[in-house]
C-alpha cells in the first residue's frame, strides 16, 4: 500500500482510521470481557456499540470542519461540547442495548440510569476528536512541508538556469562584433562561417537542459564550437589542445560547464598577449571522480583561497555555484597557478556514465 498517497487522500484516510479505531474499541472490550466469564451474548452487544459509536462520531467530522477555521478557544468549546452530547446519546444507547439483550428488557425507575457512565463514553469521544484534529493538522502540515519542497525546488531550477544562461549574453556580445568587423572588411565568407558556428553553437547552448547532465563527448564538441568561433577572432594566437581519456567520453557532465572557464582564459590569457597563448584541456578519471583540468599559459594572476583577483566576470563563480547547486560538497574547484607560467583550474566531480 502507498501510505504516501493514502494519507494525502483525506476521505480515504478518515474513513480507513475511523472504521479502524473503533474495531480496536470493540476488540478490547471483547478481550476484557474474557476477564470476567461472560455470556456469549455480550459480545452482541460490543459489536452494537462499536457500531453505535461508529455511526454517532460521523457527524463531528463535518461539525469540526465547519469550525476548522475558528479562533483555539472556540474550537475547543465545540468539541468539548458536541463530544459530551455525543458521548451521551451514544451512552443511552449503550445502557439499552444493555438492558434489553443481557437483562432481557429491563428498564431503569429513574431516568438518571440511563446517563450512567456518560463520562466513560465522554472520553472516549473526546478522544477520537483530538485524533482527528490530530490527523488533519498533520496532513497539514505534510502539505505545507511539500509545498516548501515544490518552492525550493522551483528555486533551485529557477537559479540553475539563471546561472547558465547569464554567460551566452557575454559571449553572443563578443562574437556578434567579430562578425560584424568581418563584414566591414568584407570578410563575408569568414563571417559566415562564423554565423553558422554560432548557431550551432546557441542551439547547443539552448536545447539542453541545465537541469540535465549531458555526456563529456557532447560538452566538448559545444566546447569546440565555441573555440572554433573565437579562433576567426584570434586566428593563429589561440591554440588549443585536448587530451581526454577513452573511459571518459561517456561521463555524465554539467551542461555548458567548460564554456565560461574557456572563456575566461581567452578574456585574461590570450587576449591580453601579442602572441595569444594556448588552452589545454586535459579529462581523466580516478576512482570514482571525473577529473577535468582546463589550464593556460596567460601571464597568470594572485590567487588567493581559490579565488583569482583578475576575475571581474561571472565565469568562475558562476561555474563554482552550478557545481555546488548539483552535486552538494561532493565536488572541488581548485584554482591554481600553472607552471611555468598561467592558471589552471581543476575540476573534481562524481564519475556517472550516461
Amino acid at each position: 500500500m502507498n501510505w504516501t498517497k493514502l494519507i494525502e487522500d483525506r476521505n480515504r484516510l478518515f474513513w480507513l482510521m475511523h472504521t479502524a479505531g473503533w474495531f480496536g474499541f470493540a476488540l478490547v472490550h471483547y478481550l476484557g470481557s474474557l476477564l470476567h466469564d461472560l455470556r456469549d451474548i455480550f459480545t452482541v452487544i460490543i459489536l452494537l456499540n462499536a457500531y453505535a459509536g461508529w455511526l454517532f462520531t460521523i457527524p463531528l467530522r463535518y461539525v469540526y470542519r465547519k469550525i476548522w477555521n475558528f479562533t483555539p478557544v472556540k474550537i475547543a468549546l465545540v468539541v468539548l461540547a458536541c463530544a459530551y452530547f455525543t458521548g451521551l446519546i451514544w451512552q443511552i444507547v449503550q445502557n439499552i442495548n444493555y438492558w434489553e439483550i443481557y437483562k432481557h428488557g429491563y428498564r431503569p425507575d429513574n431516568l438518571i440510569y440511563y446517563a450512567r457512565n456518560t463520562m466513560f463514553s465522554f472520553f472516549i469521544v473526546l478522544s477520537w476528536s483530538l485524533l482527528y484534529f490530530g490527523t488533519k493538522y498533520y496532513q497539514m502540515l505534510q502539505k505545507e512541508k511539500q509545498n516548501v519542497l515544490k518552492a525550493n525546488t522551483v528555486a533551485h531550477e529557477a537559479q540553475l538556469k539563471m546561472l547558465r544562461y547569464q554567460l551566452n549574453p557575454h559571449f553572443l556580445f563578443n562574437t556578434l562584433n567579430a562578425i560584424s568587423t568581418l563584414i566591414l572588411v568584407n570578410e563575408n565568407k569568414t563571417a559566415n562561417g562564423m554565423v553558422t558556428k554560432l548557431s550551432e553553437f546557441l542551439r547547443y547552448s539552448l536545447d539542453k537542459d541545465p537541469m540535465k547532465k549531458v555526456t563529456l563527448e557532447s560538452e566538448l564538441q559545444a566546447l569546440k564550437l565555441y573555440l572554433d568561433i573565437e579562433k576567426v577572432r584570434f586566428e593563429e594566437r589561440l591554440q588549443v589542445n585536448f587530451t581526454v581519456a577513452k573511459n571518459c567520453q561517456k561521463a555524465l557532465v554539467p551542461s555548458m560547464i567548460l564554456q565560461p572557464l574557456a572563456e575566461n582564459s581567452i578574456k585574461h590569457a590570450i587576449a591580453v598577449q601579442e602572441k595569444g597563448g594556448t588552452i589545454n584541456v586535459n579529462v581523466s578519471s580516478f576512482g570514482n571522480d571525473l577529473l577535468l583540468e582546463l589550464s593556460d599559459n596567460g601571464p597568470g594572476a594572485e590567487i588567493v583561497r581559490g579565488n583569482l583577483h583578475r576575475e571581474n566576470g561571472v565565469g568562475l563563480a558562476n561555474t563554482r555555484e552550478r557545481l555546488q547547486a548539483l552535486y552538494d560538497a561532493d565536488f572541488s574547484l581548485v584554482v591554481s597557478n600553472n607552471e611555468p607560467n598561467g592558471v589552471k583550474v581543476n575540476i573534481r566531480m562524481p564519475y556517472e556514465i550516461g
